[in-house]
């Protein structure tokens, strides 16, 4: 995977939303978003084209830290790391040994990655709608009111209480499939999760002004 579509698909996931109230959704999607300052899981991450056949299957870890902080350890097919720092956005490609620098308001600005500021109210960003069948399945769909992004929609997919999958479709008629397991809510998280110092000899591209 290359480092851009490495960015694109992480930043993908940070569509989940800081705390909100809309009239629209369910008790369970409320409850799960609302206080939530932390959050990690194991994930798999699997890119479908339009015609629902597999693109790319890549599996790790992540963690989130609100505001503006978050780390992706991709471990398979290839060892990528991706780390925001609540300033800079780090990208690390070990087979390559690559660094890329950016600062995080210039890449995540246009994202829902400023979500996790939690400072505008969720029924402003998004029309929500409780899409659960009635075979049982839980799943809300956010559609966002900007077309700062290439996402479309997403489709939040609870199981109980617990935040399971996120669908997230693109303006390319792809869709970025993030599923969790081992996943736990506002655990406690060390601050050096979050720092990234580039590896001894690797090629830094970038800058951190």
């Amino acid at each position: 995977m290359k480092i851009s579509e490495f960015i694109r698909a992480c930043t993908l996931l940070l569509f989940i939303p800081a705390a909100g109230h809309a009239a629209q959704s369910p008790d369970y999607f409320t409850e799960f978003f609302t206080d939530l300052q932390t959050l990690q899981a194991d994930f798999d991450q699997q890119v479908l084209d339009g015609n629902r056949q597999l693109l790319q299957s890549s599996q790790g870890h992540m963690w989130i830290k609100r505001p503006g902080r978050f780390r992706w350890d991709y471990e398979t097919p290839y060892r990528q790391q991706l780390v925001a720092d609540g300033e800079h956005l780090w990208s690390y490609d070990e087979d390559l040994e690559q660094v890329t620098v950016q600062p995080a308001s210039e890449v995540l600005t246009s994202t829902p990655a400023v979500l996790l500021s939690g400072d505008k109210p969720l029924e402003l960003l998004f029309s929500i709608e409780d899409t659960s069948t009635a075979a049982g399945e839980q799943q809300v769909t956010l559609v966002p009111k900007s077309d700062d992004s290439n996402v479309t929609r997403l489709h939040v997919h609870f199981s109980g209480k617990l935040l399971t999958r996120i669908d997230a479709e693109d303006s390319f008629g792809n869709t970025t499939q993030f599923s969790f397991t081992r996943l736990e809510r506002n655990p406690e998280l060390d601050e050096s999760i979050f720092t990234f110092t580039p590896p001894a000899g690797a090629d830094v591209v970038g800058n951190t002004r």
